[in-house]
């Protein structure tokens, strides 16, 4: 099992952590937000936290519960921007973000993701070098398209598909502030889309699925991850190549190990382990965040195949 966290990257950093709340800076900015994982005390006072940062997000009585998500509310500590740049860069990947502050603590980027964007940029690459074509590669759940911007920058001919129309007009921003172009964007219930790919027997190279605990989609549709995870990896297998491909899984919700992600794949994809090797590899892990005073702040599992 692997444990990953970002590296050399300047503009971002975890500079502490505690007390269910993390002390981070994006770019130019530092921000104080809850982290419901962060169950040990602060290294660094309070007074210190608030000297530090220029905004502070306070939730609402029902924040992040199913049904209740009350928004809360971001308290300016010092002047600063609404909206903000901030650069990814690893090696020959490079991409900008525009952070923003969002009523629901999130600011358009998740920086524990920084591992799977390089493995996305990297398998692009070598699907792209043996197969002397550009990959297809589907981003579900796509959220402001980090991962497809990873995608893009390789070469890959990207489709970005996300449920919720601000979220991807904000994507669209991204893609033009990193420089790229000609990203397929789609606002549409993620398994509904997938299942109408696989009856027209449409098949990518890369597949990437962040799927939130629960959801909607634009028509209503419910998503919960719980009654639908399963049948909709099921479906993802009936859409990705089985050569020179890859597929990343990424979760968040509370409760699910990465032993449990890799099993999940290897069950509704029909991998035998005994196999794992030959013709195919699969990693599995916890994504992190490291503070400035080497305290580990576990977020995401996630799940990798590589064919």
């Amino acid at each position: 099992m692997l444990l990953e966290s970002p590296t050399g990257w300047k503009d971002y950093e975890l500079l502490d952590s505690g007390e269910f709340e993390k002390l981070e800076r994006f770019g130019d900015y530092i921000l104080i937000r809850p982290e419901p994982k962060a169950l040990w005390k602060r290294s660094m006072p309070t007074t210190e936290w608030n000297k530090l940062a220029h905004t502070r997000f306070t939730t609402g009585a029902g924040f992040g519960k199913a049904g209740k998500e009350d928004s809360g509310t971001w308290h300016k500590l010092k002047k600063m921007d609404e909206q903000w740049p901030v650069e990814y860069k690893k090696g020959k990947l490079r991409f900008s973000l525009r952070m923003g502050l969002t009523s629901f603590k999130h600011v358009g980027l998740f920086p524990e993701q920084a591992p799977n964007w390089d493995f996305i940029f990297n398998e692009v690459k070598r699907i792209k070098g043996e197969s002397n074509s550009a990959p297809k590669v589907l981003n579900l759940f796509a959220y402001t398209g980090a991962a497809s911007l990873a995608a893009r920058s390789a070469g890959a001919d990207v489709t970005h598909l996300d449920s919720v129309r601000q979220v991807v007009t904000w994507a669209r921003g991204n893609m033009e502030l990193s420089g790229l172009d000609n990203i397929r964007w789609v606002i549409e219930d993620a398994l509904k889309f997938v299942k109408r790919e696989a009856k027209r027997g449409n098949l990518y190279q890369g597949v990437i699925m962040d799927p939130p605990a629960y959801g909607h989609g634009p028509d209503g549709e419910k998503w919960k991850l719980d009654e639908l995870l399963y049948e909709f990896l099921a479906e993802v297998n009936t859409i990705v190549a089985k050569k020179e491909s890859f597929v990343v899984l990424n979760l968040y919700s509370n409760g699910y190990s990465a032993v449990l992600a890799e099993t999940l794949m290897n069950t509704s994809f029909g991998l035998k382990p005994a196999d794992k090797g030959r013709g195919y590899n699969l990693s599995f892990g916890e994504l992190m965040l490291k503070d400035k005073f080497e305290k580990s702040l576990p977020l995401s599992v996630f799940v990798r195949l590589s064919r």
